[in-house]
């Protein structure tokens, strides 16, 4: 299993942004992490090819709607190699090196009926909750797919019958079919009427499969999450899709991840980000504030003159990385409680409070009043 990183969020935009989204958000980020201004910098190099492999999937109508049910892995299985056809690879060089590398798949140009013919692929929508995503997890899904037929090995006949190469299309599975027209005449490959386009006729079908060689059945997959998956990820589960036929590759299964949101924490990336409420005698005074981590409360002291909306900063609280040690940061930012209702004796202490403060303005309110009377003038 691989969890790779989605294209759209290499580009920073939603999945059903405009074309014109899509090379706005291209330009940004080609030049934010483009080699001529980072020299040297081998992550700007990495980010620089993720950018260029993300548009040039995504400005493709065709690349993005196969990518949109696929993911990368079906790209390579549409487009790398094929006679006559698009080279996938050839666009894009080493590109595909930065997510694990290299095309697996093993494709045919010819179209006969026993060339080898890869499995479909199956996508598959999981939700997880907030802390599955970022403890990680493991998952059983059930998933429909297409295997080898268990009673006849997928020779689509019974034990012990025949099966022979049909005498029309001389086991290619294809014949071709002439048309005259204006332009003279035309000559096009169809499949064999006669044996379907497999190639062989079989005289007593498999009671099982009816001679299709392959069965639909309900599977049970096994899934471990890693900690730290953000929302959209992907996990490929290499060989567990459709099965493949006359020697060709099974399919993949595509887990498409969805993260519930969570009532405290709000996500960006690997940093967390949540919001305190104080008192406003902490605000002024400075105290002890309790935070939460992922992990458990901690105490957290704030200066005097905390402001309201004044952020602080926890390095290695936040989510783990994926693919390297570490975690983000946990940003918490604190609002200042203003009661609505207070006792007699509070207001009391907040008016003799008042009297002692006199009246004077702070820097910052002389500043703003400043600034008004600027501005009416």
């Amino acid at each position: 299993m691989v969890c790779m990183r989605d294209f759209y969020e290499i580009l920073e935009i939603e999945r059903d942004a405009s074309m014109t989204e899509v090379k706005k958000a291209y330009r940004k980020k080609a030049k934010q992490y483009h080699p001529d201004l980072h020299p040297g910098d081998e992550e700007a190099e990495h980010k620089f090819k993720e950018v260029n492999l993300a548009y040039e999937v995504l400005s493709d109508e065709s690349k993005r709607q196969t990518y949109d049910l696929y993911g990368e892995d079906g790209l390579r299985n549409e487009y790398a190699g094929g006679g006559g056809g698009f080279g996938f690879g050839d666009i894009f060089g080493d590109l595909f090196d930065i997510f694990g590398g290299g095309f697996g798949a093993n494709f045919s140009s010819g179209n006969t009926a026993k060339a080898p013919r890869d499995g479909g692929h199956i996508r598959y929508d999981l939700n997880l909750t907030f802390k599955e995503a970022v403890f990680g997890t493991e998952k059983d899904i059930q998933i429909r797919r297409t295997e080898t037929c268990s009673r006849c090995g997928g020779t689509g006949a019974e034990e012990g019958t025949d099966i022979h190469t049909c005498d029309k299309c001389g086991g290619s599975g294809q014949v071709r079919e002439g048309t005259n027209s204006a332009f003279g005449r035309f000559v096009r490959v169809v499949p064999c009427d006669e044996c379907g386009g497999t190639g062989k006729i079989i005289e007593e079908p498999c009671k099982h499969c009816k001679g299709a060689g392959r069965e639909t059945i309900n599977r049970k997959l096994h899934i471990r999450i890693p900690a730290g998956v953000d929302d959209r990820s992907v996990i490929t589960m290499t060989g567990e899709g459709h099965a493949g036929e006359n020697g060709g590759q099974p399919g993949t299964v595509y887990v498409y991840l969805h993260i519930e949101e969570d009532a405290i924490f709000k996500r960006l990336g690997q940093d967390l980000y949540v919001e305190i409420p104080i008192r406003y005698e902490d605000a002024v005074l400075g105290g002890t504030i309790q935070v939460p981590t992922l992990k458990e409360i901690i105490d957290y002291e704030i200066p005097a003159g905390t402001q309201g909306g004044e952020t602080f900063r926890i390095e290695g609280e936040g989510v783990p990385y994926l693919r390297r040690e570490g975690a983000g940061d946990l940003l918490f930012t604190v609002n200042i409680l203003v009661p609505k209702k207070i006792s007699r004796e509070y207001r009391e202490q907040l008016e003799s409070l008042r009297a002692v403060a006199g009246g004077k303005k702070s820097e910052d309110e002389k500043g703003f009043l400043q600034k008004i009377k600027d501005f009416f003038e």
